[in-house]
């Protein structure tokens, strides 16, 4: 039985209380608490204790993946020649994997551009996006991409391969070269580093070597947070040796590479349903939220039911979303990545309905924040200040009627795994000992919100 005294921290405002926290448990709180024998004791030196963050949405395994890829964008490659550079000067002798790629730096890449910027190696680079894969005339030959069958290879009008295949991983992970999942211990650490003590994995379609990775990363310890899965089969069933890693609702992804039928989806969501779970939808453009919606209005809502990103939903829509009762888990922090992409593509219209936090909030709808790393900023301290600034890297503000205070956008990183946008969790007896200690008193963290400020992270009891 572990005890552990965190002495002297900020607990709701209220400066030199003490936590006691016995087996994963938070037993008392109170100024002056006796230490216990045998305890291990934790000086706060007045630092605020919150508990610990939760990510509403990341990929684990693409979290670890991409320390092992070539960057293909911003903030490490910004032209043509750069990333001629950059793919030059890969490691290895076979398969090249890039990330990050964005059209600013060298256009709409298909495999005849690629062949011009580097064609003596296989590449396959990832969109920024994580939506769309671009393989070379070496790659394309090496997986078969001119006899698939897949609906995510897109083809010219002369019905030749393009290069260019969209939401298709499994397929293509399938068709190169055999790899284990790619380990978690370094993203664990990081996370653990963040203050992040529970993460909703949003990879949907999770194949069963994903699932055994994902399982014995968790157990071993490797990756300590309490994770909830989205892309777990219907039916499937976790070891019952442990109550945190479980699966949530089920990941549906409204691509708009290529809209879902509607009679199929509304299939798909009952399905879901009719198997105890409920649904959480990508959508990041307008025409997959009506197609949801209306999909909802045929198949009905359960408790539970999310949106992934709402990257623009409609002022409009607000209503329809608290009326069905659903749950956006948003990421803002994608402003303060690339919001001077947003500026420079989007139409002007459309920026008011960019990753919306106030309004939703305003209009009784439930919102989540969280990162989709590796995809936005896995730092929850940088969302937490887009949020409430939403400044891009320009300096520019995007929707400044959508900002959050600092402590608000806290809120949302605080609840919990399986209620996103529900109640902050708080620092109290009962209460599962998954703790961060900062610095220094909250309100001193929330002017200027930045990971530095995190000085120790409890998971389950355990100082980590």
């Amino acid at each position: 039985m572990s005890t552990l005294l965190l002495r002297n921290v900020e607990v709701a405002g209220r400066p030199g209380t003490d936590v006691l926290v016995r087996s994963g448990t938070i037993v008392a709180v109170g100024s002056g608490l006796a230490v216990p024998a045998a305890a291990d004791v934790l000086d706060g030196h007045g630092g605020a204790l919150v508990p610990g963050l939760h990510d509403h949405h990341l990929h684990l395994h693409a979290v670890a993946a991409q320390r092992m890829s070539v960057q293909c964008g911003p903030p490490h490659v910004h032209s043509r020649a750069d990333l001629a550079d950059a793919l030059a000067t890969a490691p290895g002798d076979d398969w090249i994997r890039g990330v990050g790629y964005i059209e600013s730096v060298a256009g709409l890449l298909d495999s005849d551009s690629l062949d011009r910027i580097h064609a003596t190696r296989p590449i396959r680079i990832q969109h920024r996006s994580g939506a769309m894969w671009v393989l070379n005339t070496a790659g394309a030959a090496l997986v078969g991409l001119d006899g698939a069958a897949h609906p995510g290879v897109e083809r010219d009008d002369q019905g030749r391969p393009t290069g260019r295949v969209w939401r298709a991983d499994e397929w293509l992970r399938d068709r190169l070269p055999p790899n284990a999942p790619p380990p978690l211990d370094a993203v664990g650490r990081d996370l653990t580093r963040l203050g992040i003590t529970g993460v909703t994995d949003a990879t949907p379609d999770l194949s069963a070597s994903s699932l055994d990775a994902l399982t014995d990363a968790h157990l071993s310890g490797s990756v300590p947070q309490r994770i909830l899965l989205l892309g777990v089969p219907v039916g499937h069933e976790f070891p019952s040796s442990t109550d945190t890693l479980s699966s949530g609702p089920y990941k549906i992804v409204l691509a708009d590479s290529g809209l879902p039928d509607l009679d199929d989806l509304v299939a798909t969501i009952r399905r879901a349903h009719t198997s105890g779970r409920a649904i959480a939808a990508h959508c990041v453009s307008r025409e997959a939220l009506l197609i949801l919606l209306v999909a909802l209005e045929e198949a009905g809502t359960v408790p539970g039911d999310r949106i992934e990103h709402g990257a623009l939903i409609p002022a409009e829509s607000i209503t329809q979303l608290r009326r069905r009762g659903l749950t956006v888990v948003t990421q803002p922090g994608f402003l303060a990545h690339r919001g001077d992409d947003y500026l420079r593509d989007i139409d002007s219209r459309d920026l008011p309905d960019l990753y919306r936090c106030r309004s939703l909030l305003d209009g009784h709808v439930p919102v989540a924040l969280s990162s989709d790393a590796p995809y936005g900023p896995l730092d929850p301290w940088t969302v937490i200040g887009a949020a409430s600034t939403r400044r891009c890297p320009t300096g520019e503000i995007v929707g400044p009627a959508e900002r959050l205070g600092p402590s608000e956008a806290l809120d949302r990183y605080l609840a919990p795994l399986d209620d996103p946008g529900g109640p902050a969790r708080t620092v109290r007896v009962g209460a599962d000992a998954d703790l961060v200690l900062l610095d220094r008193p909250l309100a001193e963290v929330l002017e200027a919100p930045h990971a530095d400020r995190v000085r120790a992270t409890v998971i389950r009891g355990e100082v980590r």
